[in-house]
């Protein structure tokens, strides 16, 4: 029997790892990733400030896996239905069992121009792609606030300062409140943090279109701008169709292949749309996991009973954490917490998941370099 992954972010590899502690020693598991590196995309707005910590960012998967065999290959296509993926060596893979957790792509929500003249921040190219193209004086618009636009707001308004440089940094937003579809008290805390940063706030502010000088509002507003950055939401990838399909409450999307992570649409057990975060990743690849090794038990089985009962997956959220600048905004409960408490939370759950998967070293770096002497 085979158990495939394709993909090595957040859900990925927390899948992978606990599949290697729990899956039957007699089941072969592969990894299938593009880079054989896992990105800790949670710190990647990092390196738009500081390039010289890419390699901080970064974790080679051979490092990390004690069982699983390693493909370092792009898929280009999966079929769930047949149980196979097609890999750009040609190469088709079949598998008795797998999870798609590949991610996604950035959403351009078809906006004329938008795709053309902006920089996503999805990949470490394109965090160092927006460190090397700042310009020293100027504007810089940032369109989306989500976790993803804030913090790398947040970013370019600490670079403009410690290069004493007279640009703007403007963070437009189509909702009403940055960091849409959190609590209300979350969201006024970072709005306020992004005012003690410099950035210039715009809510209510959708982008019509773009070209290579100007930002242009539905609003008929014009903004120019020196750079252009896009974090304005995310879609589906190619290998399945540009969609990001809606799985089960269990998270299997066929009798074979579950999805997880931001690859897939989520609605839990309860009902509830699960936003897509680092932390309903590792959530999602966890509970994948269980089900996976349940269903890879069965088939092993010589008994020809029912196929076991699947674990439903309920999305319960232990609070958001968003850096702004060298600041943090953090909410546990229903308490939300800043300044130096919040940073020290920020930086306790980073550590925890590296220590989780396999990185343990890096993760007591991580608590010395922010806490140490």
């Amino acid at each position: 029997m085979r158990v495939a992954v394709f993909g090595a972010g957040y859900a990925g590899l927390t899948l992978t790892r606990k599949l290697e502690r729990t899956l039957p020693t007699d089941v072969e598991l592969v990894l299938v990733d593009e880079t054989g590196r896992h990105l800790l995309q949670h710190q990647l707005h990092r390196v738009v400030r500081r390039p010289d910590v890419a390699e901080d960012v970064l974790l080679d998967l051979s490092d990390l896996l004690d069982r699983a065999s390693l493909r370092v290959e792009r898929v280009t296509d999966i079929s769930p239905a047949d149980s196979e993926a097609t890999l750009a060596s040609g190469e088709t893979l079949a598998y008795d069992l797998g999870a798609i957790c590949l991610g996604t792509a950035t959403n351009f929500h078809g906006l004329d121009g938008v795709r053309e003249h902006a920089i996503p921040l999805l990949e470490l190219d394109d965090a160092e792609r927006i460190h090397a193209e700042f310009p020293e004086d100027g504007r810089v618009v940032v369109g989306g606030a989500g976790l993803s636009g804030i913090q790398v707001a947040g970013e370019l308004a600490e670079l403009a300062r410690e290069r004493d440089a007279s640009t703007e940094v403007v963070l437009l937003e189509q909702e009403p409140a940055v960091a849409p579809g959190f609590p209300r008290a979350f969201q006024d805390a970072v709005a306020t943090a992004l005012a003690d940063e410099g950035v210039v706030v715009e809510t209510g502010a959708e982008v019509d279109h773009a070209d290579d000088e100007t930002v242009v509002l539905t609003s008929g507003t014009d903004l120019s701008y020196d750079q252009f950055v896009w974090t304005g939401g995310i879609a589906g990838i190619d290998a399945i169709d540009d969609d990001r399909p809606v799985v089960r409450r269990d998270l299997r999307l066929t009798d074979s292949t579950f999805v997880a992570g931001d690859a897939a649409r989520v609605v839990d057990a309860d009902g509830q749309a699960v936003p897509a975060s680092a932390q309903t990743a590792i959530a999602q690849g966890r509970a994948v996991g269980t089900n996976l090794t349940r269903l890879a038990e069965h088939g092993l089985s010589d008994d020809g009973g029912f196929e076991p009962r699947l674990t439903p997956y309920v999305h319960e959220s232990r609070g958001w954490l968003v850096s702004v600048g060298d600041h943090a905004v953090a909410q546990v409960g229903p308490q939300v917490l800043t300044g130096k408490a919040a940073k020290a939370v920020k930086t306790g759950v980073g550590a925890r998941y590296l220590s989780n998967v396999g990185a343990t070293e890096k993760g007591l770096e991580l608590l010395l370099d922010e806490f140490g002497p």
